[in-house]
């Protein structure tokens, strides 16, 4: 019996170690990634931080440097992502690449529904989403279009929204965002982002 016992304590220290090993620590510096995004960078929902983990590299370096220079985040209607650029204004574009490098290798469970909206119909409007971003939001690095499953089902009705009411794509320089701007036009009211944002949370 004793010997069973000190099997399984040694089992359970193994699968501790293995948790443990599993996580991505947070390089030296970073933890402010932290404070707002969470641990694992699974997102907080009350301040409106996303969940950033399992978002492709490039897709995250690309963002942190349209906030730096000021293509995103500079309208007065972004609370969230005004406070992203003096995060990032001060650092150089080698360091952003390592903070996108330790976000796509940060994993956590994803996140899960929030909404109550109709799937049916943002099933229908998600049939134009599927040409860039694939008919399961996997994305497509080839045109710049990032995978759409994993993300806070309330992060993309607020997104959604941005593009529709020009607070977000609306810069020259943001060549990707003009064009998901120009995509979204079928988004016409909020009770339409929450629907597609329902079905794109529901893809697998």
């Amino acid at each position: 019996m004793l010997v069973k016992s000190f099997l399984v304590l040694l089992t359970l220290a193994a699968m501790s170690q293995l948790a443990v090993a599993e996580e991505t620590p947070t390089p030296e510096g970073l933890e402010y990634c932290t404070v707002c995004h969470g641990s694992q960078l699974k997102g907080n929902a009350n301040i409106g931080a996303p969940r950033l983990s399992g978002l492709p590299q490039w897709y995250i370096e690309r963002q942190l440097l349209n906030f730096k220079q000021g293509i995103r985040g500079a309208h007065s209607d972004d609370d969230r992502g005004m406070e992203m650029r003096p995060m990032v204004s001060g650092l150089s574009v080698d360091e952003l690449k390592a903070i996108a490098a330790w976000v796509a290798k940060t994993e956590s469970d994803k996140p899960k529904a929030t909404l109550t909206a109709d799937s049916s119909a943002g099933k229908a409007l998600y049939q134009s989403c599927a040409a860039c971003h694939g008919a399961q939001g996997e994305g497509n690095k080839a045109i710049g279009a990032p995978s759409l499953t994993g993300l806070n089902d309330w992060y993309l009705v607020t997104q959604l929204n941005h593009f529709r009411l020009n607070v977000r794509g609306a810069q020259s320089a943001d060549t990707y965002g003009q064009q998901m701007k120009a995509a979204s036009v079928m988004v016409t009211s909020e009770q339409d982002a929450a629907n597609l944002a329902a079905y794109i949370t529901q893809l697998n």
